[in-house]
């Protein structure tokens, strides 16, 4: 199993994420609010501004600071410039 970091020491499992998706189209904020409402959102921005919604196939909402771009080279194995001190 490959885990991904996304950020502030937190890993999900990437064969759980379906999609990655910014939080700013309006479906996308409908589904986070009755993910929210049903108890299935795992906000892991620590206070900061969220910038993907990752969707998984148990059907979990996880709030991340990471962009999009930065989820999606994270899950292709590509290098990046993440560090904790340069995070979001």
């Amino acid at each position: 199993m490959e885990f991904i970091n996304a950020g502030f020491g937190n890993y999900i499992a990437a064969e759980r994420i379906i999609t990655v998706a910014a939080p700013d189209a309006a479906p996308i904020k409908r589904m986070v609010q009755d993910g929210k409402e049903t108890g299935r959102v795992i906000d892991i921005s620590c206070g900061r501004k969220t910038k993907s919604v990752l969707f998984t196939n148990s059907d979990y909402i996880i709030l991340s600071a990471l962009t999009p771009d930065k989820i999606y080279a994270l899950l292709n194995g590509e290098k990046t410039d993440f560090t904790e001190e340069n995070n979001p």
